[in-house]
């Protein structure tokens, strides 16, 4: 089961460095759009589009890798308090009963978001027409990134609350 959690990791490790640069590029359009709108008094006509598509994405993409890293936002006054098995069983109830069922409503909806919108051919108003569902679909992989993720961490609290008690908690 921790070779399942460490193929897991690693997927989203490796994505999330991939998806990084992205950031880079979202920059360079929002550099080149007040160009335009400095040099020339006119802004370009698909850059707004573009930024907030890409920026969408990138966030959207980088959920799973954050959640690995421990970057998001975490209530852990309590957890601090309790020993390793404590901790570990905190954190399989919260991802069984909250966490999941919530990520797994958002891979439905999305996933009936992005059909609805892949056939429909959807795209932006205006001058330039942009593809809408490409990022659309982004909602559902970056969904099933953190539904992978937090399975991971599920297998690890698993592994923790199975183990015997370790030297390290019966020293704390």
């Amino acid at each position: 089961m921790h070779a399942i959690a460490r193929a897991i990791d690693a997927l989203n490790e490796g994505f999330g460095r991939l998806i990084a640069p992205l950031i880079a590029i979202i920059t360079i359009v929002v550099v080149y759009d007040i160009a335009m709108r400095f040099f020339f008094g006119r802004p370009s006509d698909w850059a707004f589009d573009v930024t907030t598509m890409l920026f969408g994405s990138h966030f959207m993409l980088m959920a799973a890798y954050g959640l690995k890293h421990h970057a998001h936002v975490e209530v852990d006054v309590l957890k601090r308090l309790l020993s390793r098995r404590g901790r570990a069983l905190i954190e399989l109830l919260g991802y069984l009963l909250f966490f999941t069922p919530f990520i797994l409503m958002l891979i439905t909806y999305s996933w009936r978001f992005f059909e609805r919108s892949w056939s429909r051919g959807e795209s932006t108003y205006g001058i330039v027409s942009i593809p809408v569902y490409p990022v659309k679909a982004v909602l559902v992989i970056a969904g099933v990134l953190v539904l992978l993720q937090a399975i991971a961490i599920v297998i690890r609290a698993v592994g923790e609350l199975t183990a015997g008690p370790s030297s390290s908690e019966d020293a704390s």
